[in-house]
């Protein structure tokens, strides 16, 4: 097998812009220097210590480690120059104290959901969710959204940067764009591909917001199975998994629609969701109760509570196996929009800024020369060199190609295909005559 010199440049060119596209920006700087941002965080199986490396850090300085990306950590600092990891960081070289104010969760442990699984990206079939609040990652089977799937054949060893499944929910995901850029959404059908859909899908909702995240938020947890605010429940623990609260958007589609009814067809990514519903009133069309306003103060317009959602929150210290419902909530599109803003509820929002105004992910520089050809990255290379060792390199070129051209003269007169055994004899020559010039 052959290809000319214009294929294999091409080829070339070819593998340039797609490692543009996959790291589009410059990893030469650790975050250690900006302080605790929220940011793409990394683990690293190779070094002893349970500590959170940033995206810079994870490509120059653990390169050939075993990690796993966690996705973004909000008031994280990077580990790798401190004293809490012993591997040295080639791109922050001073060594730093140990971030006390670094949170390390179940993650840091590869443990994730609140069935403690350790993540296995060799057998994982099913999508995971990240909370807004905790930013743990949860099963969809854990969420009560679909039935557990069975793990799927082993598979080959991942590259050094596992992720988690591809995701769903502002609180982070694995794509819809890699990097978890922007809002942090994708579609859970990718990494369930070939299961039912489940019950809540990514169309579905914005944010999701775990029950123990739900129980520390008073407005939040009033809001709960109303309209855009959707949560999982049943009537008794022989009842369906159903799902009330759609999107305020959808009044005359909101429905109680039931885990058992979906379609048992598999479900490639992207593809709609199929499910039957039942007639009941939109809880969107509920009027909505306003407390009397003493002087001054707003009156509150949250809608009325789900009055099931409500009594398993009150229960003391409830068992989430035989309760009647989940506790997690899927926010849809606009939430922060549709806050009431009362003296009562405005409080523990903003205790939790991440409520009210998306938060901002740090994102490492672009990469000037990201996208550049081959012969454009040559070139931008050379400008970077002193002028001695420029010339140094253009005369060294120069001979080469001269002496390509001698070498490939013959196969061009005879006629013959240059192959690649003759292309290794080639640059085999040239190194033994330059060693030969060294001695």
């Amino acid at each position: 097998m052959s290809e000319t010199l214009a294929d294999y440049v091409e080829s070339q060119d070819e593998l340039v812009r797609e490692a543009a596209l996959a790291l589009p920006h410059q990893f030469s700087q650790c975050t250690y220097a900006l302080g605790p941002v929220r940011q793409a965080v990394y683990l690293c199986l190779t070094c002893p210590e349970v500590r959170g490396i940033c995206s810079a850090c994870s490509i120059a300085c653990h390169t050939d480690h075993n990690q796993i990306e966690l996705f973004p950590k909000r008031d994280f600092r990077c580990d790798c120059p401190t004293e809490g990891i012993a591997h040295v960081c080639t791109l922050h070289t001073q060594k730093e104290p140990i971030n006390a104010s670094n949170e390390y969760g179940q993650n840091f442990q590869s443990k994730f959901c609140r069935c403690g699984r350790p993540y296995d990206a060799k057998t994982e079939r099913e999508a995971m969710i990240q909370c807004l609040s905790c930013e743990d990652w949860f099963h969809e089977s854990c969420c009560m959204l679909r039935t557990r799937p069975e793990p799927r054949p082993p598979t080959p060893e991942p590259d050094h940067h596992d992720t988690p499944p591809e995701t769903v929910g502002e609180g982070g995901s694995a794509n819809e764009e890699s990097d978890a850029t922007t809002g942090d959404d994708a579609a859970s059908e990718a990494s369930s591909s070939g299961l039912p859909p489940a019950l809540i899908t990514a169309e579905d909702y914005d944010c999701f917001v775990c029950r123990d995240c739900v129980m520390k938020i008073p407005t939040l947890r009033r809001i709960v199975g109303t309209p855009g605010a959707i949560t999982v429940l049943r009537a008794d623990v022989d009842s369906p998994w159903t799902r009330v609260g759609n999107d305020p958007s959808q009044e005359d589609a909101d429905a109680h629609i039931s885990i058992d009814t979906i379609s048992d067809q598999p479900a490639n990514a992207g593809d709609k969701r199929v499910a039957s519903e039942t007639s009941v009133e939109p809880a969107a069309k509920r009027a909505r109760t306003e407390s009397p306003s003493s002087s001054g103060s707003k009156p509150c317009l949250a809608p009325p509570p789900e009055p099931l959602v409500q009594d398993t929150y009150s229960t003391p210290d409830p068992d989430w196996t035989t309760i009647s419902c989940t506790g997690d909530v899927f926010l849809t599109e606009n939430f922060r929009d549709r806050w009431c803003r009362c003296d009562s509820c405005l409080p523990s929002l903003e205790a939790h800024p991440y409520l009210l105004e998306e938060e901002e992910t740090y994102e490492p520089p672009e990469d000037p020369d990201s996208g550049l050809t081959l012969e454009e990255l040559g070139m931008r290379a050379l400008e970077r060199l002193p002028r001695d060792r420029a010339i140094d390199g253009i005369l060294a070129f120069n001979s080469m190609r001269d002496n390509l051209r001698a070498y490939l003269r013959p196969f061009a007169e005879d006629g013959k295909i240059v192959g690649e055994a003759d292309v290794q004899n080639f640059f085999e020559q040239l190194n033994k005559a330059r060693a030969d010039a060294l001695s």
